[in-house]
C-alpha cells in the first residue's frame, strides 16, 4: 500500500503543473486588466504603465510564468494585488468559514442521505421510495443560490428562526458558531442529500437482491441486522465514492452559498478576487482547492482497502 501511496503522490505533480498552467493563461487571457482597475478610472495611461511594470505584468507570459511558479514551490503563493497582502496569509484568515461550511454541509448530507437511501431500498416501490426519488429530482434542479433566496426568505424573514447573513467564528462561542451556520450548511447540503440518497438507494438495492442475503433472511437475522451489516457494509464502495466526489463539489458550492449568505471564506474571497482580476490570489486559492480535492480522492481510494478486502493496488 505504500508503493500505491507514493505513486498518487508522484502523480499529483503533473496535475498540479497542469492545474497551475491553466489558471495562469485562463485569468491572463480573459479580458480585463488589474493595473486599470488598481490605478482608477481617472488614471492616466502613463499611471497604468507604471502600475503594470510594478506588478511585472508588462513582462511576457513565460518570464511571468516562471518567475509564478517558482515562489510557489518556494512556498510563496505572492502578493495580493487588491489586499496588499500575501495569499498565503489570506487563505489561511479565510479558512476556518469554508472548513467549517463544508464540514458541517457533508455531514448533514450523509447523516440524513445514507438513512434516507437505504430505506428507500428496503421499501422499494412504497412511497417513501417515490418521495425520495422525487426529492432527488427536485434537489438536483433547483439552484443552490435559489434555494438559499428561499430559505433566507421563509426561515429568516418571515419566521425569523435564523439569521439572514453573517458568520461567527468557534472562538466567539459554540452557540453563535452552530446558530449561523445551520441555514448555510442546509442551502449547500440538499443537493448532496438528493445525491449520497439516491446512489445509497441504488448499491443498496443491488446488494439486496444477492444470495448472502437471502441466506442472512433465512437465518432469522433482523432485518435491520441484515441491512446495515449485510447490505449497507458490501454497498459501501460507491457510496463512499460518491461522498468523495460530494465533497470535491463542495468546493465549488461554497463559492455560491458564501455570497449569498456573507460568509467571509475561501468563495467570498475567489468571488472578490476575481472581481478585482487580484491573479496572484485567484492562482492561490485554485492551487489550494485543487490539493485538497487530490487529497481527499487519496483518501477515498485508500478506504476500499478498509471497506472490500478483495480490493488490493
Amino acid at each position: 500500500m505504500l508503493n500505491f501511496v507514493l505513486k498518487r503522490i508522484a502523480a499529483t505533480i503533473p496535475v498540479m503543473f497542469i492545474v497551475a498552467v491553466g489558471v495562469f493563461l485562463l485569468l491572463r487571457l480573459t479580458p480585463g486588466d488589474p493595473a486599470s482597475i488598481l490605478a482608477g478610472d481617472a488614471a492616466s495611461a502613463e499611471n497604468v504603465a507604471e502600475i503594470r511594470a510594478a506588478l511585472g505584468l508588462s513582462e511576457p507570459l513565460t518570464t511571468q510564468f516562471g518567475l509564478w511558479i517558482g515562489h510557489v514551490l518556494g512556498g510563496d503563493l505572492g502578493q495580493s494585488y487588491y489586499y496588499k497582502a500575501p495569499v498565503s496569509e489570506l487563505i489561511a484568515h479565510r479558512i476556518e468559514p469554508t472548513f467549517a461550511l463544508s464540514l458541517f454541509s457533508i455531514v448533514l448530507a450523509v447523516c440524513f442521505a445514507v438513512p434516507l437511501g437505504v430505506l428507500a431500498a428496503w421499501r422499494q416501490g412504497g412511497w417513501l421510495d417515490r418521495a425520495l426519488m422525487s426529492f432527488s429530482v427536485l434537489g438536483f434542479s433547483i439552484p443552490s443560490f435559489v434555494l438559499g433566496y428561499m430559505l433566507i426568505w421563509l426561515v429568516s424573514m418571515k419566521l425569523g428562526w435564523l439569521p439572514v447573513q453573517g458568520y461567527r467564528r468557534l472562538s466567539d462561542g459554540v452557540g453563535p458558531f452552530f446558530y449561523h451556520l445551520i441555514l448555510p450548511s442546509l442551502t449547500l447540503s440538499i443537493v448532496y442529500i438528493a445525491l449520497i440518497a439516491r446512489v445509497t438507494r441504488a448499491s443498496v438495492q443491488e446488494v439486496l437482491s444477492q444470495d448472502h442475503v437471502r441466506t442472512a433472511r433465512s437465518k432469522g437475522l433482523t432485518e435491520m441486522r441484515v441491512l446495515i451489516v449485510h447490505a449497507l457494509s458490501n454497498a459501501a464502495v460507491p457510496i463512499v465514492t460518491v461522498i468523495g466526489i460530494g465533497i470535491a463539489l463542495l468546493m465549488g458550492g461554497v463559492v455560491v452559498t458564501e455570497s449569498v449568505y456573507g460568509i467571509p471564506g475561501l468563495g467570498r474571497l475567489t468571488v472578490d478576487a476575481v472581481l478585482a482580476r487580484d491573479f496572484p490570489t485567484v492562482q492561490g486559492v485554485i492551487l489550494f482547492f485543487s490539493m485538497v480535492y487530490v487529497l481527499i480522492n487519496l483518501l477515498v481510494d485508500l478506504s476500499y482497502l478498509l471497506l472490500d478486502p478483495r480490493i488490493r493496488y
